[in-house]
């Protein structure tokens, strides 16, 4: 965003999430100044992509993930709701949990979403709310089904995204745990190139108006051995790996392949390969180690 002369970013402190009504408090004082800064004719954007839940996190976890984004947006709307400015709320959502238990892949924004775990289907109400928070506003709105997010800066703790935990494993020399079929398949999209690709849809929604839902991925779909290949070839040695099973793995499919049908033009700017990617990754982790 810093890049695009387009852009402004309001700086706010991060959130207290364990101070429920502080930070329903900080969230509003947030909202109130997105109409006062800029110039009176700009848009204002709303970008949703906090999260701690993972494909594994239980019914109890995802629900109060969802119980926070209402009361944040209920709080927001109320700050927002007749300023005469016109805005964009974009939620990230997750395009392997809605579609998990969808048929026939590669899955686009008209497969019928089928979500298996708490998480898919926190995901789609999640969806659904900000949808309705948009309308009650009156204002566009952008839903991203993400792909398997990678990159630099990913957190490590929440035991998520297998590139990141590849990459950790060959800077710590810690194995990393696979549980599912190493010809299972996923669509991994560099970090960067998702948030180009954000930026650039909420511009063509500025322009065009609506709300719009938008598969946000490579549109390259990768096995797990294929990765572990990889990996082997940028570190002249076999990839630390230990294959077992878990019951999370019932949440998991064998393909999301993924294809959008949605302002495909958007998609063709794409410019990290997958080994640049996980090269820039491993970097990221040495780094981060090194300096604790």
């Amino acid at each position: 965003m810093a890049r695009r002369p387009d852009w402004e970013l309001l700086e706010i402190p991060p959130l207290r999430w364990a101070d429920g009504l502080g930070a329903l408090r900080e969230q509003a004082r947030a909202a109130a100044s997105l109409l006062t800064a800029g110039a009176d004719d700009d848009r204002w954007v709303v970008i949703w992509a906090g999260g701690a839940a993972v494909t594994s996190s239980s019914d109890a976890q995802v629900d109060d993930e969802l119980a926070q984004l209402h009361a944040v947006f209920a709080e927001v709307s109320s700050v927002l709701s007749g300023s005469g400015r016109s805005g964009t709320i974009f939620y990230a959502s997750s395009a392997g949990g809605v579609y998990a238990g969808s048929a026939d892949p590669p899955y686009t924004e008209q497969t019928p979403p089928s979500a298996l775990a708490p998480y898919g289907r926190q995901k789609l109400l999640a969806e659904r709310a900000v949808s309705e928070f948009a309308e009650q506003l009156g204002v566009d709105c952008l839903i991203g089904r993400i792909s398997n997010l990678y990159g630099p800066g990913q957190r490590l703790d929440k035991v998520q995204g297998l590139i990141s935990q590849l990459a950790m494993s060959r800077v710590t020399g810690r194995p990393t745990s696979i549980y599912v079929s190493l010809d299972t398949i996923r669509d991994y999209l560099y970090v960067d190139d998702a948030a180009g690709l954000i930026l650039d849809a909420l511009d063509r929604l500025a322009a065009q108006g609506g709300r719009v839902t938008k598969i946000l991925a490579s549109g390259q779909g990768t096995t797990i051995a294929t990765l572990l290949g990889l990996f082997r070839a940028l570190g002249k040695k076999r990839p630390n790996v230990v294959l077992g099973t878990s019951a999370s793995s019932a949440y998991q499919a064998s393909d999301l392949r993924l294809r959008s049908t949605v302002w495909t033009d958007l998609d063709r700017y794409r410019p990290t390969t997958l080994p640049e990617g996980i090269s820039r990754t491993i970097a990221d982790i040495e780094s981060r180690i090194r300096n604790g």
